[in-house]
């Protein structure tokens, strides 16, 4: 899929789903994940902060998958453990999702993960 067809797929969707490389195990791992789309970026927000294991996983092998539906591409993958930067994230997602949803379902705020999509 090209690059403009992803990005018309996710419009309306509230969540996709990343895969990445296990760092340790070297398989793919696949989880459903809420992002927010900003023109050709999108941001990611692990539930756990720098603990979530696909975080991890990404941090040793940016190069992941996203899906939505039936539509795929692959890309790289920019992780962030820069506090400040993943508040701007969780503002973004709290703009979209509500704060307390964000509350709900996030219990750290220590990384985040830029993606550009080609």
């Amino acid at each position: 899929m090209n690059s403009k067809g992803f990005l018309e797929a996710i419009e309306k969707e509230s969540e996709i789903e990343i895969t990445a490389v296990g760092r340790k195990s070297g398989r793919p791992h696949t989880n459903p994940i809420w992002f927010v789309r900003e023109q050709d970026k999108i941001y990611l927000l692990p539930v756990s902060g720098s603990k979530s294991q696909w975080f991890k996983n990404l941090q040793a092998k940016p190069r992941i998958i996203l899906t939505s539906g039936k539509n795929k591409i692959e890309v790289e993958a920019r992780p962030h453990t820069d506090k400040r930067f993943a508040e701007t994230v969780k503002k973004k997602f709290e703009d979209k999702y509500g704060t307390g949803e964000v509350k709900r379902y996030y219990s750290e705020f220590d990384a985040a993960v830029e993606v550009t999509i080609p």
